[in-house]
């Protein structure tokens, strides 16, 4: 059988996309739409739309270069700017927070309950006493 010549795939030309186009790709990424589906549509590998989301997610809007080289100064800045930290602790450290308030609102909520029966029972009405003189009592408090 002979051998079935492939045609070669056309090497992608390198493109260049303004800090305006990126940011709105981003955004697109950030509202919830389709990753691979977003590639196909730019022509675009998944790889470069996670590498502009992750400089977005570090640095806002002005971690993405526009076109063209940066000037000396605003490279000196994005290199100054630069996290200290690995994106990985910046992760763990979000977890953490994330912990934090997801404790702090479960002890919030024991606190309501709490209240909130109490208030049941602050609340509720009073039996009247058996003997002339007595006061009333709640349902569940006893002597």
């Amino acid at each position: 059988m002979p051998k079935r010549k492939s045609s070669p795939k056309p090497k992608p030309s390198h493109r260049v996309f303004s800090k305006e186009f990126k940011i709105g790709i981003v955004c697109r990424m950030q509202a919830g739409e389709n990753v691979s589906a977003l590639a196909r549509e730019l022509k675009m590998t998944r790889k470069d739309l996670y590498a502009w989301r992750a400089r977005f997610q570090a640095g806002g809007p002005e971690a993405l270069r526009g076109r063209g080289r940066p000037r000396k100064a605003e490279a000196a800045g994005l290199a100054a700017s630069g996290t200290s930290e690995a994106p990985g602790t910046e992760l763990e450290a979000a977890r953490k927070r994330i912990a934090d308030l997801e404790r702090k609102i479960g002890q919030q909520q024991l606190d309501l309950d709490f209240f909130q029966q109490a208030l049941r029972h602050v609340g509720a009405p009073r039996q009247p006493g058996t003997k002339p003189g007595v006061t009333g009592t709640t349902k569940s408090s006893k002597r």
